[in-house]
């Protein structure tokens, strides 16, 4: 059984790949506070170099990259911004540099639709056609920007260090825990959700895949959809199982 690191594996992606994932890979999750639900947990300060690659399990096959957190004003005030680049960008590196020295063969980095925010508008696409991997990244925000730049700044390492991890970049849509009530307070869900079975899925896709890396859109197949699968279609064989309106239905009794 192969043994997948969950680095900021606390949150509610962490919970839905743990429940996901947990019968077919070692789960083993990192995090400031672990949570009751986590089987093999280990309490770590992502920002502290050190102190994180020390947490790493040197037999890691897959090292996944969750590390969020929320700030206010980060572009009027100095500490919110350093709070979110330290988080959002520099440990990012910290991650790719212990993957490199670890020998840790594959990178999963969960990246953002916010790194192309400022194309879309309440589920909706403003290009008049799915947003694309292809598309140049355009943020409205600090969070799109370090995701964006955490994209790059991982595959460049991957690129020029030799024998350097395999690093999957999906960019996740919408992932709410109560899914089934969310969907159904805010219509932008019905667009942009990426359920729990394909958030799954998609991942599951990434872990298996024998390329040398990409990026994605996460998002489940949901009609009027910003953003395009078809590259995660044909390169990693994402079949999407479950989308916004299957969900309302199921939440429904139908």
């Amino acid at each position: 059984m192969r043994k997948v690191v969950m680095v900021g594996g606390a949150g509610t992606v962490g919970k839905v790949l743990h429940d996901g994932l947990s019968d077919r890979y070692e789960m083993v999750t990192l995090d400031q506070e672990v949570p009751e639900w986590v089987e093999n947990g280990v309490k770590v300060d992502a920002t502290d170099e050190a102190e994180l690659k020390r947490s790493i399990p040197e037999d890691t096959d897959i090292l996944i990259n969750l590390l969020t957190v929320s700030g206010e004003k980060d572009l009027k005030d100095t500490d919110e911004f350093m709070k979110m680049t330290r988080v959002h960008f520099i440990s990012s590196f910290y991650l790719m540099r212990a993957a490199v020295e670890l020998g840790i063969p594959k990178v999963i980095f969960a990246s953002s639709n916010h790194t192309t925010d400022a194309y879309e508008e309440g589920g909706d696409s403003l290009l008049g056609r799915e947003i694309t991997v292809e598309d140049k990244p355009r943020s409205k925000g600090l969070y799109g920007v370090l995701k964006y730049a955490s994209e790059q700044i991982s595959e460049i390492i991957s690129r020029e260090e030799p024998g350097g991890p395999a690093v999957f970049n999906i960019r996740i849509g919408s992932v709410h825990a109560d899914e089934e009530k969310d969907v159904q307070e805010d219509p932008r869900l019905m667009k942009t959700l990426l359920s729990h079975e394909d958030l799954v899925g998609l991942f599951e896709k990434a872990m298996e895949s024998s390329r040398a890396g990409g990026t994605y859109y996460g998002v489940s197949d949901n009609p009027g959809k910003p953003w395009s699968i078809d590259n995660a279609r044909s390169e990693l064989g994402y079949e999407p199982k479950r989308n916004a309106e299957q969900v309302v239905r199921r939440e429904g009794g139908q």
